[in-house]
């Protein structure tokens, strides 16, 4: 007389998982969540501050293209092509508020303009690029979080 066995081998023994094999499957998905959030996140605030450098390399173009016509920088957005009335404005799909501050030619001094992006809305938790500017002389400049130069670290990406 032979019995019948089951797929697992041992009589009447039931399909499924263990709760011993379930608690490990949990414990090592948990692991690699907690390395890999931050990694994610991290990686995502970085394409974000790419979005602030693109708009301000951009804005500081348009400018020098007004300059070069008008012979006087623009200190609305609409005079560069932008809509709004006035600055600060939104970009980077409302992740960074960027300000224009332009002075005025008084002689002995040329006209300047200084363009400012700063983060908003979550990305206020990017202390690493904190701000970011440009000016008429195409001079970049970045600040960490706790007011550090962070300039090579946040455009030398």
């Amino acid at each position: 007389m032979t019995t019948k066995r089951s797929v697992c081998g041992t009589p009447g023994a039931s399909r499924g998982f263990t709760l011993i094999e379930l608690m490990v499957t949990v414990t090592i998905a948990t692991i690699l969540l907690t390395i890999a959030l931050p990694a994610y996140n991290s990686q995502v605030r970085k394409s974000r501050r790419s979005d602030a450098v693109a708009t301000l390399l951009d804005m500081a173009g348009r400018e020098e293209r007004l300059f070069s016509t008008t012979n006087a920088y623009g200190a609305t957005p609409a005079s560069l092509g932008y809509s709004g009335a006035a600055f600060p404005i939104s970009v980077g799909s409302g992740y960074y508020r960027v300000n224009v501050v332009v002075a005025a030619a008084a002689p002995p001094n040329p006209a300047t303009y200084v363009i400012t992006a700063t983060p908003i809305n979550s990305q206020t938790s990017d202390t690493q690029c904190a701000s970011f500017t440009v000016d008429q002389t195409g001079r970049r400049s970045a600040l960490s979080g706790a007011g550090a130069d962070a300039t090579q670290t946040c455009w030398g990406q």
